[in-house]
């Protein structure tokens, strides 16, 4: 099991990676539902950090492969493909 620091650091990674890389995907990352805890005293501990990297983690591929996608379609209908 990885520990809370690690947990952190990928966080980090991954956040930069879409800052630098999608900047247009950066204004969702305030929206996620796991970032607005619904405790008034919520816990950080590894189990929540994972399940927001996890969240983390699935928007970024969903979003690259709909990006992927429609730039194939857009290649493919101008006849570049």
């Amino acid at each position: 099991m990885e520990t809370e620091e690690e947990i952190n650091a990928k966080i980090l990674k991954i956040t930069m990676v879409i800052h630098d890389n999608y900047p247009e995907l950066s204004k969702y990352l305030n929206e996620m539902p796991i970032t607005v805890p619904t405790d008034t005293n919520p816990e950080v501990n590894v189990k929540n950090l994972q399940k927001y990297y996890d969240s983390l983690l699935t928007l970024f591929r969903n979003y690259v492969a709909e990006h992927q996608l429609n730039y194939i379609n857009q290649r493919t209908k101008s006849g570049h493909l």
